[in-house]
């Protein structure tokens, strides 16, 4: 099948726009380098609903989890069909992560541990530098996405060094560059497609499900222990991915543009 995407027509992206971007990455990479080692906090462990659900330990936040799986199995499943609107290169991979996150996600909360939890943040590690190449190769230039190998493995090796360097300077530069770049590229780097106000909703989505994981306890005792902040996070985080999917089944190219074949 073939698909379409979208040339863009006028000028080329200013300087300044660049450089605006180049420092959002470059900044945050100096500076979490000249900190002392970020050591994984012991109590980040010691989740608010242990609760066991049909035999499973910690079963809601178990559970919760693989709301991610799901959404990148709808992803994949709609990428196979050929139903996503110019979604090659990096955008595949962010699903097959999201398959992967769920299950790591899953078996972490069964026996939370900095061992399992690095088969938690492996995946997680592998969407964040998907999503960050898939974007900047929407919004660049498509060569970009020559850079989804080398990216995928700097997000590997983010997780590696915390592992066997107990530190997370690099694996905090990998989770918060999306964050970062979301809403500048949407901003500054208009991509040549409709409902990319979706990738807003994602950000939105993922700031809310941060938001949730700091408040865990506080979230559990306020909803007199229907759900916890951890739990909530899962779902919100999931829905994050969701609007990617939604973003990329619902996309047409913008006016101004040209559809090449």
């Amino acid at each position: 099948m073939a698909t379409t995407e979208p040339t863009r027509l006028g000028k080329q992206h200013q300087p300044w726009r660049l450089g605006v971007l180049a420092a959002v990455m470059l900044v945050p990479f100096v500076l979490l380098v000249g900190l002392a080692p970020i050591q994984q906090d012991p109590s980040y462990h010691d989740f608010a609903d242990t609760r066991e659900v049909l035999g499973i330990p910690n079963g809601l936040d178990v559970l919760s989890s693989l709301a991610f799986s799901l959404v990148g199995v709808l992803g994949v499943i709609h990428f196979v069909r050929g139903r996503l609107e110019a979604c090659r290169g990096a955008w595949p991979a962010v699903f097959v992560s999201l398959v992967l996150v769920g299950l790591g996600s899953a078996y972490y909360h069964w026996r939370p541990s900095d061992a399992t939890l690095v088969w938690d943040r492996l995946p997680m590690a592998l969407g964040f530098m998907g999503v960050l190449v898939a974007l900047l190769s929407e919004h660049l230039h498509a060569r970009v996405a020559t850079l989804l190998v080398p990216a995928l493995v700097l997000g590997l090796a983010s997780v590696s060094y915390w592992y066997w360097r107990e530190d997370l300077w690099l694996y905090v530069w990998v989770q918060l560059m999306p964050v970062l770049i979301i809403p500048l590229v949407v901003v500054l780097f208009p991509s040549g497609y409709s409902h990319q106000w979706l990738l807003l909703v994602c950000f939105g989505c993922y700031l809310l499900a941060k938001v949730a994981e700091l408040y865990d306890g506080a979230v559990f005792g306020a909803t007199a222990g229907w759900i916890s902040g951890h739990t909530l996070k899962h779902l919100l985080a999931a829905m994050g991915g969701y609007a990617i999917l939604l973003m990329l089944k619902q996309r047409r190219p913008s006016q101004g543009m040209v559809s090449t074949a």
